[in-house]
């Protein structure tokens, strides 16, 4: 039997189950709430994606005769801002770059985080090390880290994306580190050394695979906090700068004329929340999914 196979409980009888993969989509797509999560995400992405083409407008064009348009007025489906810029072509802009941080985040969280988890679970000389550094970076609020972080660097959105991706890294230590305590007693993994596996093998071949569920849906969870983490450190200018699209720095300047014209910051607030809340949904349909423990 594969690894795989021992670990999920009870073992599938040939034949009788549908592999755990196709069982793990089947779970996901009785889930309404992560089905639509998906969907908003698929949206936002191809949106992202296809911003020059779809966007009227460039996103630092402005049209002077035409400031804090209302949403609906011809050419300007979303309305304008106090400079004349078309939101909607801003906003499709803004979620290229939010959702760029995110990626670039994220993949500096599993970059660092899995392996460390990897060594912190599975050799317990380097536990403790790992474990206090880990605890000493949880000391900081995610925010405040992340803040320190971008001050420290400037404000650029690599530098955004560094500072949150390592802000992300003690979860992802703590989430792998779990995985591999539970993974490395089990029967397969002291079959393997018993057989004359070596260290990396082991957790190449047979606790990492088997973690990768755990993993996912961390970095699920992590790019939403990204993402408002990005949003949070444009408003406070050490992210994206201006004239550079982002929708931190859309709520930035739509602070002062909020109460003249609220849909320059009600729209860009809307859009970080409805792309948080879908990541959220589709995290935790995913996590449901993956969950060997749940009926299918």
């Amino acid at each position: 039997m594969t690894a795989t196979e021992i670990v999920t409980p009870p073992a599938p009888e040939p034949g009788v189950e549908p592999p755990r993969r196709r069982a793990a989509l089947r779970r996901l797509r009785r889930s309404p709430l992560g089905i639509a999560g998906f969907v908003v995400l698929a949206v936002a992405v191809v949106a992202a994606v296809l911003a020059p083409v779809l966007a009227p407008y460039s996103p630092a064009q402005v049209h002077f005769d035409a400031p804090f348009q209302i949403p609906g007025t011809v050419g300007f489906a979303l309305g304008t801002d106090d400079l004349g810029r078309d939101i909607l072509s801003r906003i499709l802009y803004g979620l290229q770059a939010s959702l760029q941080v995110g990626v670039l985040a994220v993949a500096l969280t599993l970059a660092v985080g899995v392996p460390l988890g990897l060594a912190s679970g599975y050799f317990r000389a380097l536990d403790a090390v790992i474990s206090r550094f880990t605890d000493l970076m949880l000391a900081f609020p995610f925010l405040l880290l992340a803040v320190g972080l971008a001050a420290v660097r400037g404000p650029s959105l690599g530098n955004a994306a560094l500072a949150l991706g390592i802000s992300q890294i003690p979860g992802m230590i703590r989430v792998v580190r779990s995985e591999t305590l539970r993974l490395k007693n089990l029967d397969f993994v002291s079959a393997s050394l018993v057989d004359g596996a070596g260290d990396a093998w082991v957790l190449g071949r047979h606790v990492l695979p088997n973690a990768l569920s755990a993993v996912i849906v961390q970095a699920t969870v992590a790019i939403p906090q990204v993402i408002i983490g990005e949003s949070v450190l444009s408003f406070l200018g050490l992210g994206i700068q201006p004239p550079s699209p982002s929708l931190g720095v859309m709520l930035s300047e739509a602070q002062q004329y909020a109460a003249k014209a609220p849909w320059t910051a009600v729209i860009p607030g809307l859009a970080i929340m409805l792309v948080a809340l879908a990541f959220n949904l589709f995290g935790d349909a995913l996590r449901d999914a993956l969950d060997p423990r749940s009926s299918r």
